[in-house]
């Protein structure tokens, strides 16, 4: 049985250690939300402060060239563009994932309107956004949006038929933790004749993604959860260079325009993928993301500069293995069940336990011990799940020793039962 002390053992021996130094953490806390929620970068408040007082406060309206305010999201996507296996110019930053879906969504039907097919697939399973938009989109495009399991996607009986016009998925499910393999989905769906949409919400800066490699058409992800980029920041776009300057999104702002400040009455596309930019960008939320960003990269000193993202796969893959071990070890008959996949291919950078009664409760009390993760609702399918993220820019092998002797602690007092813990928040 692992020990606190092989634990510290571990971290002595981590070469990613440093990396730590980057963020501000709450005393007393072990933070297992970064899957919703990145942690602070320390150097986020001076930038913003910067930002605000010295390039607003007085650079005022000139800041847009002397600050280069105005090719942030150029600047931004590049920095995304290593961590998603894109190249410099073929990324975004802009807007929400939200927003972001709906304009590529849009394009790729757009690209198949002609073709007679009338589907777009998604799993049951995804994150409501995407299949709430797609419903909005297929409504109004006259498209039928069809909801599967995974197990559907590939071998015999697959649902990628030549009625199938785009296959949108998330590469890393938010409530199962469970990973596409890309490359191999994409080609299925391009051998069927459908066009891809990725969701890279759960694995940007936190998983290896080859977008490029694995030859997909379209992909979104969101800036603040594993890009530590701060509550509501903006979220990155990527299409294939293929497509990028051949369809046009329907959100046709002045940003996205050739020449916005020709100001002409007629919309013409910039090139490539700054036509998926729309109207004036948020600054100093876009400086927050770069600081985001910032920390991430900084793995790449670790990983021969091909991204950072092999050494931080390898530890995250080394902590969600000594999580589940421990929990099965530790919390034997207290009714958790392991959700995420085992195979390391399967697995994104979290852990998801699902339990009959009192997932929400039992979060809540790990939440007041400084144990903080999060719940998500189950279904007809599967029990409430209690999932954890892990994060190992600044999460270590100590960390995960405590956090299973808290939820030790919480199971076997019956410390979840309390009445406090058990009223739900509007915020779960």
């Amino acid at each position: 049985m692992t020990t606190l002390e092989d634990c510290r053992a571990l971290d002595a021996q981590d070469p990613l250690r440093s990396l730590r130094d980057q963020f501000t953490l709450p005393p007393g806390v072990i933070y297992l939300d970064g899957n919703s929620l990145g942690v602070l970068p320390k150097a986020a408040p001076a930038r913003i402060a910067e930002v605000v007082a010295e390039e607003w406060g007085q650079g005022l309206i000139r800041s847009w060239n002397t600050a280069s305010w105005f090719d942030l999201p150029q600047r931004l996507g590049d920095k995304v563009a290593r961590l998603i296996g894109a190249a410099p110019g073929e990324v975004v930053c802009t807007d929400s994932t939200s927003v972001n879906l709906y304009k590529v969504l849009f394009a790729a039907l757009s690209q198949q309107k002609d073709s007679g097919r009338k589907l777009v697939v998604s799993e049951r399973s995804n994150f409501p956004t995407d299949l709430y938009i797609a419903e909005s989109l297929c409504r109004e495009r006259g498209f039928t949006l069809k909801l599967i399991d995974a197990s559907e996607l590939q071998g015999p009986g697959s649902v990628l038929t030549d009625e199938v016009a785009v296959l949108m998925l998330t590469h890393v499910n938010y409530r199962t933790g469970a990973m596409h393999d890309m490359k191999a989905i994409t080609a299925a769906a391009h051998a069927a004749g459908a066009l891809t949409v990725w969701d890279l919400a759960h694995s940007a800066g936190a998983v290896p993604v080859a977008l490029n490699e694995s030859n997909a058409d379209y992909a979104i992800g969101c800036g603040y959860k594993y890009l530590n980029g701060g509550p509501g920041a903006p979220a990155f776009v990527w299409v294939h260079t293929r497509h990028a300057g051949k369809f046009d999104q329907p959100l046709s702002g002045w940003w996205g325009h050739a020449a916005p400040f020709e100001f002409t009455p007629h919309y013409r596309p910039a090139p490539g993928v700054g036509r998926y930019l729309c109207g004036t960008q948020p600054i100093i939320a876009m400086a927050g993301l770069e600081c985001g960003l910032d920390t991430v990269l900084a793995a790449e000193a670790f990983d021969g500069g091909k991204g950072g993202l092999a050494a931080l796969r390898a530890k995250s893959l080394a902590l969600t293995d000594l999580f589940i071990a421990l929990v099965e070890e530790r919390c034997e008959g207290q009714g958790l069940s392991l959700v995420t996949p085992r195979e390391h291919a399967r697995r994104g950078s979290q852990v998801c336990l699902s339990r009959g009664e009192g997932a929400y409760a039992i979060v809540q009390a790990l939440i007041a011990r400084g144990v903080i993760g999060d719940y998500r609702a189950g279904d007809s399918q599967m029990p409430d799940i209690l999932r954890f993220g892990f994060t190992p820019l600044y999460l270590g092998f100590e960390d995960v020793w405590n956090s299973v002797e808290h939820l030790v602690q919480v199971l076997e007092a019956g410390e979840w039962k309390r009445e406090e813990f058990n009223r739900k928040n509007a915020v779960t």
